[in-house]
């Protein structure tokens, strides 16, 4: 039976807003990495430029459905960018655990996800999200982070990582200069991996229910956010795709790329939801690692 939401037309309306520019967003990174291919020099990427297969999908649960981008390219070995929207209701065990929704369970949602791993151990694999939820209470959740594969790339210092998180840092510094610091601060929190006492890279920013009480700052946040990863990480793959890699670098890389597959399956929250709330298994774990090793 389809569900309609119990929420205000009003919280439905500032879903759809989200929905609209979160596709619109996906739109445009999927076209920016098919230029990458197309840019990949061919005597490192011999193969033929790859495509999006954008693939459609509807909920098993409630209301809603997205869009998967799937690629398997010559620059990028395998990258999914997706989009969703909901209106559903929690399970009890999840509406004890989400603002608003003790007393009614039902909720609303819109999202972007994506993953980036690239076929050079040189160009660092990357992932954002920026979701908008609404229960009986809104806001805004997500952020973005990049993980180089080679130890020699993952200081702060390192210039992938100080251009990176100057780009977070604007998209922050627009609205507050308090949020970058404290939402770094809470990316490198979220991204670390107590049973091996290490980051999972050089972080980023990492925010979640985000409310300041104005719709339209927080809608403009969540924006700029999308906006500064767009600009950003193309710079970093283009400044880093002509660069050789060794078999060395290569082993260290899907190493790392271990790395990424314990915390996806053992701390990622993200994870756990859309599998618990009828998302799409397929583009939910997208952002495993087409091949990885562990030593």
């Amino acid at each position: 039976m389809a569900e309609t939401s119990t929420l205000p037309p009003e919280i439905l309306t500032r879903r759809d807003r989200a929905k609209a520019w979160f596709e619109s967003l996906q739109t445009r990174i999927c076209a920016e990495l098919e230029r990458l291919e197309d840019e990949a020099p061919p005597e490192l990427y011999p193969d033929a430029p790859g495509r999006f297969d954008m693939r459609p999908w509807t909920r098993e649960t409630g209301v809603g459905g997205g869009i998967g981008g799937h690629l398997k390219g010559r620059l990028f070995e395998k990258a999914g960018i997706h989009t969703s929207a909901a209106t559903a209701r929690f399970s009890p065990e999840m509406a004890a655990q989400m603002p608003g929704a003790d007393q009614d369970p039902s909720y609303v949602s819109a999202s972007i996800s994506l993953i980036v791993h690239p076929v050079s151990p040189r160009v660092p694999t990357v992932h954002m999200n920026t979701r908008f939820l609404s229960t009986a209470e809104s806001w805004f959740g997500g952020g973005a982070d990049l993980t180089p594969m080679l130890d020699e790339q993952r200081s702060q210092d390192a210039d992938d990582a100080k251009l990176f998180h100057a780009a977070m840092q604007g998209a922050c510094d627009a609205f507050d200069p308090e949020w970058h610091p404290r939402y770094k601060a809470w990316c490198d929190e979220y991204f670390f991996l107590p049973h091996r006492n290490e980051p999972r890279g050089v972080g980023g920013i990492f925010y979640d229910r985000h409310n300041t009480g104005d719709f339209e700052k927080d809608f403009a946040f969540t924006r700029a956010v999308g906006e500064a990863f767009l600009d950003v990480y193309p710079k970093i793959v283009r400044h880093r795709m002509n660069e050789p890699w060794t078999d060395a670098d290569r082993t260290e890389q899907l190493v790392r790329r271990g790395r990424y597959v314990e915390f996806n399956l053992l701390y990622d929250r993200g994870t756990m939801f859309g599998l618990r709330a009828g998302g799409n298994v397929e583009t939910i774990l997208s952002s495993m690692p087409p091949m990885v090793a562990w030593p």
